[in-house]
């Protein structure tokens, strides 16, 4: 049975299956902020600085379970400008590797966005490194590709890779 869940803290148990879970996606190639294959230590240390920042409502969280599994998980990074409280920006979709194009993605987004509106938020902004399969998916999930930055990320090689950014305007 698939689930998805919001979360307002991390548990030790849930810190946990997410660290492994980016482990994973890195280990798998995925540009998320860490070379492969990044210490144990460096993601633990993120997903801490992650529950500091639920706990102080800057950020939003959510995990898909199949059969209590943790399968997938994004994060809206809340703008907290006065002009800006209608926005917040897609963090960190990951999905198992070993559980790619079974939809989960696309579920938990889509609980997501609608999660996202009833919080008032109406558009969603992005960045994911260009020429990565997730371009496709976003585009497909109707995001809008508004332009890309190149040389914004390095790999482990030293090898410059550009960023590309979109943005959704939810319905109400």
């Amino acid at each position: 049975m698939i689930t998805v869940e919001h979360l307002t803290h991390l548990s030790p148990n849930s810190q946990n299956a997410l660290t492994k879970l980016l482990g994973r996606c890195i280990d798998s190639g995925a540009s998320l902020g860490f070379y492969k294959a990044a210490e144990s230590n460096m993601l633990t240390k993120y997903w801490q600085s992650i529950n500091r920042e639920l706990e102080n409502k800057l950020r939003l969280l959510y995990i898909l379970y199949d059969n209590n599994e943790v399968q997938a998980t994004v994060q809206l990074a809340l703008c907290h400008k006065q002009n800006g409280r209608h926005r917040a920006e897609v963090e960190k979709l990951l999905v198992q590797p070993s559980a790619h194009r079974k939809g989960y993605a696309t579920k938990l987004m889509a609980y997501v966005e609608s999660h996202a509106l009833k919080q008032g938020i109406q558009l969603l902004v992005l960045d994911t490194q260009s020429g990565d399969k997730a371009e496709l998916f976003y585009q497909a999930s109707g995001y809008t590709k508004v332009g890309q930055i190149p040389n914004y990320v390095s790999d482990q090689e030293g090898r410059f890779h550009s960023t590309s950014y979109y943005y959704k305007h939810l319905k109400l």
